[in-house]
């Protein structure tokens, strides 16, 4: 005859207890699974800003960063 557990326990399993191993390695595989979907979201574009745009916005800042500093 088997015990049911009383409420608010849980019944016992009968997988053995994940090792420190196993535990660091599923950390690994989920992060590589967001580092993918994440670069998956990229390549399919929907950018609102084009790249393009924002490198010369920042090179105009930078420029007038410089001038700032030498012509003042």
């Amino acid at each position: 005859m088997t015990s049911t557990p009383e409420p608010g326990q849980h019944a016992p399993e009968n997988r053995p207890e994940r090792t420190v191993e196993d535990v660091m390695w599923g950390r690994v595989e989920r992060r590589k699974a967001r580092i993918r979907a994440q670069i998956d979201r990229d390549r399919q574009g929907g950018h609102r800003i084009p790249t393009w745009v924002m490198a010369t916005v920042l090179g105009l800042i930078l420029l007038g960063w410089l001038y700032l500093i030498f012509f003042d």
